[in-house]
């Protein structure tokens, strides 16, 4: 019965975590497009890679020396919380400034992205301190935080305000129930003196070593290189559906009115694709498992640019479907990667560097260089059919990038103990 408790407070967590981030992040391209911002959507996107490179090390040390992991958690949800609804409160005032907005949001985030590793640091130890088997027990309580991402995502589309401010108070005031709810889970105590992880350790400055093996670097380096796409349809895929709206054949239809939901199904098929992983490492390797993630993004910008919310909307929804193969096969499995290949001294430090090229360096690149193509492509143009094609053209690119990255990692990644065990 302890156990089970024990998940069922866990999975309450997970949900809630990622709750907070499905109620603005695939929306907030929306709001800062209509709000007369769409040239700055891409550095909201950009700033979570940012300060990813850094907070999450920076708090882990703090969890490790100081602060037990769960009233850390807390407190970095009162702060990012409070910060979101503090956004919310200056977007209504008569002419918001961007700078402004720009600030507060990247001081919620600051706060925002530690928490992604402290809740799964708090689970790991509760679940430890259970006796129960991690491997088993935390893959069921994860998806659970897929599912609050989903349920925040329909919900802002269903009230209302996926293109609005009101995203971020919904954001902010999950985030301060968080904050509280967090004090009541298990105690997670610090470190032993002089055992806790040193900065160049928590910033996986260790595994930079690892550059000095031909195998591993270009893994890296491919790593970075398709992180770029991470982030781009997260921030513009809204605003480009919402953008036939402008012309009065798609202005009634689905995918118009309610965008968040129609890429909700990106997350739905991520969670069902995780349990595909195992029997494609089994089955192909890793090698040939990254070229199909990578190809998936091929097609997930490409079924982007050629599809409408009117009959072309099936190629949207392949859109959406092939992104859980983009997505999962190349993070989960590249972890994986990470975990089987390096040495169990530098492992956590490998993993930290892994997190630093994907979603720190390559999506940090990848949503500011979006936003130049999309800039140059569609916001530039003042006719809306010209905006359309503009936005097919960026998918296009999109696509062509991804194709490119495919091939080189095809030629030049070499790696013969290919099969998971």
């Amino acid at each position: 019965m302890h156990s089970a408790h024990i998940k069922l407070r866990l999975t309450v967590m997970n949900f809630l975590q990622f709750a907070i981030w499905g109620a603005y992040l695939t929306s907030m391209g929306r709001y800062l497009g209509d709000a007369g911002f769409a040239e700055g959507i891409g550095n909201f996107y950009a700033v979570q890679g940012i300060v990813s490179l850094f907070m999450p090390a920076l708090m882990g040390i703090v969890a490790d020396r100081w602060i037990p992991a769960q009233r850390l958690l807390g407190l970095c949800h009162a702060l990012a919380g409070g910060l979101m609804l503090a956004l919310f409160a200056y977007s209504l005032t008569e002419a918001p400034s961007y700078s402004v907005l720009f600030s507060i949001y990247t001081l919620s985030v600051a706060f925002y992205m530690p928490t992604l590793a402290l809740s799964n640091s708090v689970a790991y130890t509760s679940l430890e301190q259970a006796g129960l088997d991690l491997v088993k027990s935390f893959p069921p309580i994860r998806v659970f935080g897929t599912v609050g991402f989903i349920c925040t995502m329909i919900t802002v589309s269903l009230i209302g305000v996926e293109a609005t401010s009101g995203q971020f108070a919904i954001s902010g005031g999950i985030g301060l129930l968080l904050a509280l709810y967090a004090q009541t889970l298990p105690h997670c105590p610090t470190a032993p003196k002089g055992e806790g992880k040193g900065l160049v350790e928590a910033l996986g400055l260790k595994a930079f070593a690892l550059f000095k093996e031909r195998k591993m670097a270009l893994f890296f380096v491919f790593s970075m290189f398709l992180g770029v796409s991470l982030q781009i349809t997260n921030g513009f895929a809204n605003p480009f559906i919402s953008s036939f709206g402008e012309i009065p054949a798609y202005a009634e239809t689905f995918g118009v009115k309610h965008a968040n939901i129609l890429i909700s199904l990106s997350q739905l098929s991520e969670t069902l694709c995780i349990l595909l992983i195992p029997f494609a490492l089994r089955r192909f390797g890793i090698k040939i498992v990254m070229l199909i993630a990578m190809l998936a993004w091929v097609l997930r910008f490409a079924f982007l640019g050629l599809g409408d919310p009117g009959a072309g909307v099936w190629l949207f929804l392949l859109s959406m479907v092939v992104y859980g193969v983009a997505f999962d096969f190349f993070n989960v499995s590249g972890s994986l990667f990470v975990d089987k290949e390096t040495d169990p001294t530098i492992r956590s430090s490998a993993q930290g560097l892994f997190m630093i090229m994907t979603n720190g360096i390559g999506a940090t690149l990848g949503s500011l260089g979006a936003q130049a193509v999309i800039s140059h492509f569609v916001y530039s143009e003042h006719d809306v059919h010209a905006r359309l094609a503009g936005w097919s053209l960026s998918w296009y690119l999109f696509a062509a990038y991804a194709a490119i990255v495919a091939v080189l990692f095809a030629v030049l990644f070499r790696y013969r103990a290919d099969r998971a065990r």
